[in-house]
């Protein structure tokens, strides 16, 4: 048994998604159809558009462009948090039709810090992966009386087996997301609020978009780098330091 670290990779996107929501930003005020807006735009008068369009809230024309992302080595409890963001597409690996054979799980720093604390984490997530495979075995060999084929038994026995696996069991996840849902995704998810695990994916995540799009995302992040923090007496009380970490970001 291992603990995974989150890895989260930027697969698809939107072909040139800042001329794109640029020229069809101006196609509101235009007469002209969106090919002509589109080869006329030279790079700096996207990113000039661009900036003037999101500085003004003008944020309807940016869900034309949309990414794509794999994550892995990340906990359900990172996904139950992720999936609740509703404008989005996800697929999941399942716990229903993937055997458990390679249990690993995640580890959060707060108990990896305390050696009385780790040993007692280790020791249940142990304890989970017997009762897993055990319960599969017997659910398996109950089955085998009423199921000829191997993989239907198989299906039929992990699906109630994986009821015994924690939060902390790894999963992997693919899911797209339109520019407007990540922003408000980095809104949400970056702040020092947010549970640490989908707070290191969203950090990860806003790179690898500012990586194509460094303009579109220029101000993307947690409220308090563009504007006093919103949380009043929730908040952390570190906006300098955080403004700070995602200068360099």
């Amino acid at each position: 048994m291992t603990s995974p670290s989150c890895r989260v990779k930027l697969i698809r996107y939107t072909p040139d998604p800042e001329k794109l929501v640029a020229a069809a930003a101006r196609l509101c005020y235009s007469p002209a159809g969106v090919e002509e807006l589109s080869e006329k735009l030279t790079e700096e008068e996207t990113q000039k558009f661009l900036s003037l369009l999101l500085r003004l809230g003008h944020e309807s024309p940016i869900e034309h462009v949309s990414f794509t992302f794999a994550a892995e080595g990340v906990s359900r409890v990172l996904t139950h948090q992720l999936v609740r963001h509703r404008l989005a597409s996800y697929s999941q690996q399942s716990q229903r039709y993937v055997r458990i054979d390679n249990f690993t799980y995640v580890v959060p720093p707060s108990i990896q810090q305390v050696p009385e604390a780790e040993e007692l984490y280790h020791k249940l997530m142990k304890q989970a992966e017997s009762t897993y495979a055990a319960l599969t075995k017997i659910l398996e060999e109950k089955a085998a009386s009423s199921l000829s084929k191997e993989r239907a038994r198989g299906k039929k026995a992990i699906e109630d087996a994986r009821y015994v696996l924690p939060h902390a069991c790894e999963t992997k996840i693919v899911f797209t997301m339109n520019a407007r849902s990540l922003y408000n995704f980095f809104r949400l998810r970056c702040c020092n609020r947010a549970q640490w695990e989908i707070r290191e994916m969203a950090k990860a995540m806003l790179k690898e978009v500012k990586k194509i799009a460094p303009t579109l995302f220029a101000h993307a992040g947690p409220p308090c780098l563009t504007a006093p923090c919103p949380e009043g007496k929730m908040s952390c009380g570190l906006q300098d330091e955080v403004r700070r970490e995602f200068k360099n970001i």
